[in-house]
């Protein structure tokens, strides 16, 4: 993930709550894990020895990932938000040009995203065709079953 990360306070908050856990007992358990396999003779064939070092690279490496996603991101309050216009946190009421079906999503952070609870990634396409969007313009989305074609009827927060 790189560039700025959009997200509310409370994914902030969940964010470095998990970066805790996972430098403190993450790390602790991975330890745990190598000591006990170290104990257990050769570590040249030593498959569990292997293995718990390899989650170490994966446990290291996702708190890598997630410093980074910390350090990028930036806090956005529901009070700032311009509904004039479809961003970021903004929820957006469409209708499909094809099949006149009308959807509700919010555009939110990847981090926040979840599409079963309305929740849209501002980097999906979906999410990137909207940005900027008026109430009245259509938005032409390209994805992999081809252009779609969304009228944005309603922006609130």
């Amino acid at each position: 993930m790189s560039g700025i990360n959009y997200v509310t306070k409370e994914t902030l908050e969940q964010m470095r709550d998990e970066l805790n856990q996972l430098k403190t007992a993450g790390r602790a358990e991975i330890a745990r894990q190598i000591a006990e396999a170290r104990e257990k003779g050769d570590l040249r064939e030593n498959a569990e020895y292997d293995a718990a070092k390899e989650a170490q690279g994966y446990h290291e490496a996702k708190i890598a990932q997630l410093e980074g996603a910390i350090a990028n991101a930036r806090v956005i309050d529901a009070k700032d938000i311009d509904t004039s216009k479809v961003s970021i946190l903004s929820k957006v009421k469409l209708t499909n040009m094809a099949n006149k079906k009308t959807v509700e999503y919010q555009i939110v952070s990847e981090k926040e995203a979840d599409l079963k609870a309305g929740k849209i990634s501002v980097t999906s396409p979906i999410g990137k065709g909207l940005l900027g969007k008026a109430v009245g313009e259509v938005a032409e989305v390209t994805a992999p079953s081809g252009i779609l074609k969304f009228r944005v009827e309603n922006i609130t927060i």
